[in-house]
């Protein structure tokens, strides 16, 4: 099976090392995987601040630089929930029926990691090993949007040396909403504020989540309250692997 890497604008630009631990944890599982150079943005930030006629080039750049992938994985619900959820209405939007066939074709490939690795390749133990106390916090857009479940609980829970322990008011997001953070920045300082401190409560040494922009929310919080939490996504602790002894 030959995928593409999606790897996201955000991950790109200030998050490098979750794209390039997807790709070293789908490689260890078999999978081909090429990422196109001509990739760009989803279109998210553009269609959820109303300039819908603005995100359709970008939706027109997706359909050719994905076009004829057996899939399409990207580390972030929230930019695979653009895909399958926005695309399409865009696409009608702009009034081809071309670039409408392209999306409809598309669309339904396109799968957030955890998904990809239970739902495609069938695997729940991927190899892992990372011994530290870990909790999990399900971002919005991969429970509400992409409804992947406890896919990402049941990849962690296979992890070798993990001690997974559960986050209080888990499904309670944590604030960041994109541009929500920047229109509405006390109320989401105030929900940060109390996803952090369910995080304290659990005595992790590790917050993991599928989406680095919430993560950067929680763990810029976590940060300035000197908590000593450090934050990595999902597809980091599937890459780590047990060092063999010297």
């Amino acid at each position: 099976m030959t995928v593409a890497l999606f790897a996201t604008c955000f991950n790109d630009t200030m998050w490098p090392g979750t794209p390039r631990a997807t790709v070293a944890l789908l490689e260890r599982l078999g999978v081909r995987v090429e990422f196109p150079e001509a990739q760009t943005c989803c279109g998210q930030m553009f269609t959820n601040t109303g300039y819908a006629d603005e995100a359709i080039p970008g939706v027109r750049q997706f359909a050719d630089v994905f076009a004829g992938f057996d899939a399409v994985v990207a580390p972030s619900g929230s930019c695979v929930g653009s895909v399958r959820h926005q695309h399409p209405g865009l696409a009608r939007r702009s009034g081809d029926p071309g670039l409408q066939r392209a999306v409809a074709e598309y669309a339904p490939k396109v799968y957030e990691l955890s998904e990809f690795l239970v739902d495609v390749l069938g695997v729940t133990d991927v190899g892992a090993y990372y011994p530290h106390r870990v909790t999990y916090h399900p971002t919005c857009h991969s429970l509400r949007m992409l409804r992947v479940g406890d896919k990402p609980l049941q990849l962690l829970r296979a992890v070798k040396g993990i001690d997974l322990v559960e986050l209080p008011a888990a499904q309670q997001c944590c604030g960041f909403g994109g541009t929500f953070a920047m229109k509405n920045a006390d109320v989401s300082v105030a929900m940060g504020s109390d996803k952090s401190a369910h995080v304290k409560e659990t005595g992790a040494e590790v917050l993991v989540a599928g989406d680095n922009s919430c993560l950067a929310h929680i763990g810029g919080l976590l940060t300035r309250e000197r908590a000593g939490i450090r934050t990595m996504h999902l597809a980091e602790i599937l890459a780590s692997t047990e060092e063999e002894p010297a």
